[in-house]
């Protein structure tokens, strides 16, 4: 398997991890928390402005593969308080249309840098080699 790393200005790495990896047709995108890129900080504010500065950051990366929230087929939420979940699935729900990518929701005990969220995708890049 041949691994094609994907760096995307507008996204953070807090480690030694890639932004994406192109592997047998799909991108993997690693875990993004509420980081701005510019500042390197958390952002401010609620679980709404965590779950949407986790949704930009990957943007960013699934442009810089080339591909949008349309070719995202699985998506993992990681929650510090599941209170949250309602209010993470509205702001979520104006990234994503029907039909929508599968999904998990996990509550955690903690996440780097004290986010409230982190959100990691897996996005198929089989349309675009195909025509599809």
């Amino acid at each position: 398997m041949s691994r094609i790393v994907i760096e995307a200005p507008g996204a953070a790495a807090v480690g030694p991890y890639s932004h994406g990896v192109h592997a047998n047709g799909f991108v993997y995108l690693s875990g993004q928390t509420p980081i701005d890129s510019k500042t390197g900080a958390l952002i401010e504010g609620g679980i709404d402005a965590q779950v949407r500065q986790c949704l930009h950051n990957l943007q960013a990366v699934l442009q810089a593969a080339g591909l949008t929230f349309a070719d995202v087929v699985k998506v993992n939420v990681f929650l510090v308080d599941m209170n949250d979940f309602a209010a993470m699935n509205r702001a979520y729900a104006d990234h994503f249309d029907a039909p929508y990518p599968a999904r998990t929701t996990i509550g955690v005990a903690a996440l780097p840098l004290h986010a409230a969220v982190e959100i990691e995708m897996i996005a198929t890049e089989t349309k675009h080699r195909t025509g599809h």
